[in-house]
């Protein structure tokens, strides 16, 4: 009797191998292109092919539950300020990203924020996720985006967020950074949250020991590659078990559960109010808090069924 492998697992290695290509390609990509700085790199034919493959990760491997994307608006600008989560693989990340496009579309403009660091040290993936829409994290690139009317998705906790350490899992971590406030109060567009429960647990941060390693780089220590990774967590996850720096890994298959929260509008809109320190500094605690209890909500939702029992249910 000859054994027929499931329909899922036949679609996931083909998806995969489209993954691959477009990895292999974009890798193989011309010097100083798909850099970020570009507006114009964003491909809807390259996220189309990209879809199947994690349609089947969204489905099948994390079991994505979501909710709330009433909230965004279908045309228009508007800023996705997320809480992130899971090291390097980032899940929810990438699963919020699927269910923008599942959700609207790539005729929908959409682009995210990514940390320059990553077309230094993975210049593939960064080109790819170039192309899918990653730019810069610098003010002009999101200024020409938002005045496209773009949808805009930023995470300004950066790397201290995605790896902070597995007792901050359910805090709203953005490290004091609030330049998306004086972007939101000049360019006059609304916040519009993210949030998710699950995704801390695809790999377990112990703790950071970047302050140690710095005080050590003071005192002549070089940082590998020249580069200062402004985080170094030591964490339990695949596919090295325990991991010491911002090494890249593979989640667990837990299970995830993602949310968009309803709209912060702000009372003031306006130069004036983006040079007001004062302003942006109440506006910046407003999101953090309304962020915070919005999590606070889904955690006690998903504490009360047992959502995140180790694989899911």
């Amino acid at each position: 009797m000859n054994y027929q492998p499931p329909q899922t697992l036949v679609s996931m290695m083909q998806s995969a191998g489209v993954v691959f290509d477009l990895y292999l390609k974009a890798s193989s990509a011309k010097p100083n292109t798909l850099t970020g700085w570009s507006l114009e790199d964003r491909d809807p034919q390259i996220i189309e092919q990209l879809m199947p493959f994690f349609g089947l990760v969204y489905q099948y491997y994390f079991r994505v539950q979501t909710d709330g994307w009433e909230n965004i608006p279908k045309t228009g600008k508007v800023l996705l300020i997320g809480s992130h989560n899971g090291g390097l693989a980032a899940p929810d990340t990438v699963m919020m990203t699927y269910d923008l496009f599942r959700q609207f579309g790539t005729e929908r403009l959409a682009y995210a924020l990514m940390e320059p660091k990553i077309w230094q040290f993975l210049p593939g993936l960064a080109r790819l996720a170039t192309q899918v829409g990653t730019i810069q994290p610098h003010p002009d690139m999101l200024r020409a985006a938002l005045r496209k009317d773009a949808a805009v998705l930023i995470y300004p906790g950066g790397a201290k967020d995605v790896f902070r350490p597995y007792s901050l899992r359910n805090k709203i971590y953005f490290h004091g950074h609030k330049g998306f406030i004086k972007i939101a109060l000049q360019e006059e567009v609304p916040i519009i949250p993210f949030i998710s429960y699950g995704a801390h647990s695809t790999l377990i941060v112990l703790t950071d020991i970047y302050p140690q390693l710095q005080q050590l780089h003071k005192l002549g220590m070089p940082w590998l590659g020249g580069v200062d990774p402004s985080v170094f967590p030591i964490y339990l996850g695949l596919p090295w078990l325990l991991a010491i720096g911002p090494l890249p890994n593979i989640p667990l298959p837990i299970k995830l559960h993602t949310r968009v929260c309803p709209p912060i509008v702000f009372e003031q809109y306006g130069e004036e109010a983006a040079r007001d320190r004062e302003y942006v500094e109440q506006c910046y605690h407003l999101v953090c808090e309304q962020m915070q209890q919005e999590l606070d909500r889904l955690v006690q939702e998903e504490e009360k069924k047992g959502f995140n029992c180790c694989f899911g249910s």
